[in-house]
């Protein structure tokens, strides 16, 4: 292939992998190396089906879709078997999946990530891989709004088994 050709190319992946950044709400890197084919394809698919995207690109390319996608930073990362996962919609999801992959397998590891605008380390994604899912939140969320009007409610039904039924209004005084 003439290099004008191949050149043509790596400036499409860049461009597309750029714009795919640009449009994510959060991504995160990764050294993928010692994973096997099985837990790969396991890992895919549960990445797939939460709609993150994973893609193994050539870390120069990897590096110049992040710059000009405005992430930089991320280029210090990007050294031996790297990936990247990006998520349009979750922004913890791509964090959760591949952490549970990264406990299990020593030598795959999270290199950092990007929220919110900003480049963020392991540790950071890491953290944002330990927050409760959307529907714990809400349930503990619901449950911290019910747990005061039951407490009433209770106190209530108690005073009333103690002293009975509630005694009736007193009659006003007839007008004479």
């Amino acid at each position: 292939m003439p290099s004008k050709v191949i050149l043509e190319k790596k400036q499409q992946v860049v461009a597309e992998l750029s714009a795919q950044i640009k449009e994510s709400v959060s991504g995160v890197l990764v050294n993928y190396q010692g994973i096997t084919v099985d837990a790969d394809t396991a890992m895919r698919k549960e990445l797939r089906e939460a709609g993150v995207d994973y893609k193994v690109v050539k870390n120069s390319l990897t590096g110049r879709a992040c710059e000009e996608a405005g992430y930089g930073e991320m280029k210090q990362y990007l050294s031996g078997m790297t990936a990247i996962a990006i998520s349009k919609d979750d922004a913890v999801a791509p964090a959760k999946i591949l952490k549970k992959y990264a406990d299990k397998v020593k030598s795959f590891q999270i290199l950092a990530g990007y929220v919110d605008g900003a480049v963020v380390d392991e540790a950071t994604v890491n953290a944002l891989a330990d927050i409760p899912s959307r529907e714990t939140l809400i349930a503990k969320f619901l449950g911290s709004i019910q747990s005061p009007l039951y407490g009433f409610a209770y106190a209530i039904q108690a005073i009333i088994d103690k002293d009975g039924e509630a005694a009736p209004a007193e009659e006003a005084p007839a007008a004479e």
